[in-house]
Parts: C-alpha cells; sequence; structure tokens
C-alpha cells in the first residue's frame, strides 16, 4: 500500500505537472494565457492520478507506470523544446 501511496503522490505529481505543461505548450495562443487554467487544473489531475495509483496490483507496478509516463511526458515536452516546436 505504501508503494502505491508514495507512487501516486510523488510520480502522480511529476506526471500532473508534466501533462499540464505540455497541454500547455501545445494549447494554440501565447503559453501565458493556459497559466492560470493549468493552475486550477493541476489539484484535481494530481488526486486523480493518486486514487489511480491504487488499481494496480502493486507499488512496483504503480512506479513503473506513473513514474514512466511521467518521464514520458517530461521527454515529449523536452522533445518539442528541442526540435524548436515550442519557444
Amino acid at each position: 500500500m505504501w508503494g502505491r501511496a508514495t507512487a501516486g503522490a510523488l510520480a502522480g505529481f511529476v506526471l500532473a505537472a508534466a501533462l499540464v505543461a505540455l497541454l500547455g505548450r501545445l494549447w494554440p495562443g501565447p503559453w501565458q494565457a493556459t497559466l492560470v487554467p493549468g493552475m486550477v487544473a493541476f489539484f484535481p489531475l494530481w488526486i486523480g492520478i493518486a486514487a489511480a495509483a491504487f488499481r494496480f496490483g502493486s507499488g512496483l507496478r504503480a512506479w513503473v507506470w506513473i513514474g514512466g509516463s511521467a518521464v514520458a511526458t517530461l521527454g515529449a515536452l523536452w522533445l518539442l523544446q528541442a526540435t524548436g516546436w515550442v519557444a
């Protein structure tokens, strides 16, 4: 149980932040226009990910899936910036 809880809290925080950042960067217009809606959406998204962590059978699986998704989302953000799609 503690493994799933920490995966949801720690890796879920990073995943929620990365998803909000990715959506903010890909949204048409300046990213500053998505700052307040992103901040509003961040907390429910984080809590949803943390709750979904308890659906996994073990803490290791939760860490692999949520942590892997966080790394992949951060990689997508980095790739967008490296290729020049976003400033």
